[in-house]
């Protein structure tokens, strides 16, 4: 199976084509399952304060053996730790639950526009990063004016924008921005769980020609559309197939027919309305 490979984000740091999902990955079941991603080749762990398992990703990083630097592990900022110095004192929470000297990428989970606090979030981020206590900084869940607007009041771009992505929403035009802006799209629910997406015709047509699972095929998609799909599971099999998609190459026009797939959010969660503490 080949490694995952690595894309370049807008502050120079390697940022992995795939990374492991630790929604509801708790306890000790929780760091098995991280501890067998890494040995399976993942090398980013995506975790948040409201998973309610940084400890357990802090200990899957120590019991894996693999040396710190080559793990990225991410964490979010709560909508109730939004300002600067709740920021500030939010990621010093966050590195003692895990145990660990170094946030790589840390995100604002939901902009929470009504508190419209995200802008002075941002700017303690940015301030943590100087420090040396977060190596990236970016985003979740933001559109494109909250995008532009911390752009243009703090001349620091995102290096993520971690966002509802796939076949039945394929953010086309937010990605168009990202690329514009140089940010890296991440995809949170990449698999549209609990949807048909894996039992689409075409979704299998294009697996069957690749010699692939449906699953693969659609984590191939993401990777074309160049974003980094964060499919979680605790299976090391599943961990093993979901990773194996760097083998093959999807055409220009079987991107297309999983792309037209389109009809919408499958979580009723607006970034302009929905909010998270």
């Amino acid at each position: 199976m080949p490694g995952i490979p690595s894309v370049p984000l807008n502050d120079g740091t390697a940022f992995p084509e795939l990374g492991l999902g630790t929604y509801n990955l708790r306890g000790e079941a929780g760091v098995t399952a991280m501890v067998s991603a890494l040995e399976a080749g993942y090398r980013l762990l995506d975790s948040a304060v409201n998973y309610e398992n940084e400890a357990e990703v802090g200990e899957a990083v120590r019991r894996s053996g693999i040396p710190r630097d080559e793990i990225l592990v991410t964490t979010k900022i709560p909508g109730r730790d939004h300002g600067y110095d709740e920021a500030t004192a939010s990621a010093r929470r966050s590195l003692d639950a895990m145990g660990l000297d170094r946030i790589d990428l840390y995100l604002i989970h939901w902009p929470n526009p009504s508190v419209d606090k995200y802008v002075d979030t941002w700017r303690a981020m940015i301030d943590l990063r100087a420090a040396g206590s977060v190596r990236s900084i970016g985003v979740s869940n933001f559109t494109e004016p909250m995008l532009r607007r911390l752009v243009e009041e703090t001349g620091v771009v995102p290096a993520v924008n971690q966002v509802e992505l796939h076949p039945y929403f394929p953010q086309d035009q937010l990605r168009a921005v990202h690329a514009e802006l140089g940010i890296r799209t991440e995809s949170w629910s990449p698999l549209a769980r609990r949807s048909e997406l894996l039992g689409e015709s075409v979704v299998k047509e294009v697996a069957e020609a690749h010699g692939v699972t449906p699953t693969q095929a659609v984590l191939r998609w993401h990777v074309q559309a160049g974003s980094t799909p964060i499919p979680k599971s605790g299976d090391a099999q599943r961990q093993r197939e979901n990773a194996d998609v760097f083998g093959f190459e999807l055409t220009a026009d079987e991107v297309d027919a999983l792309s037209g797939l389109r009809r919408g959010r499958l979580w009723d969660a607006d970034p302009d309305t929905h909010e998270e503490m």
